[in-house]
């Protein structure tokens, strides 16, 4: 496994190839966005992306973390530690920020 920088931007990559993704900038970070909404970014070498608050709830209880923003814990931002989840986790807030179910 490569350093969790160089295989977020790898998986980033696959994303900005598609023609509704964009990059973005926000929280300090290198952002995806779909439709102007960010759904994933690399935070302090993890994973953090947006999906329902039921599924982060679920990720949370099998080890991801809940996301804080300026202290407060948001409710669909998880941070995953573990990149061989990453693009499980990222396809779902992909998903999720654009209602779709592409494969």
């Amino acid at each position: 496994m490569t350093d969790p920088e160089t295989y977020y931007a790898d998986l980033a990559d696959e994303y900005l190839a598609r023609e509704d993704v964009a990059p973005g900038r926000s929280l300090q970070s290198r952002t995806l966005t779909v439709a102007g909404k960010i759904f994933a970014f690399l935070k302090s070498g993890r994973l953090v992306v947006k999906v329902p608050a039921a599924r982060a709830a679920e990720l949370v209880a099998g080890g991801a973390e809940p996301f804080s923003s300026g202290g407060r814990v948001t409710r669909e931002w998880v941070a995953i530690e573990d990149p061989p989840a990453w693009a499980a986790a990222m396809a779902e807030a992909y998903e999720y920020a654009t209602g779709s179910t592409r494969p």
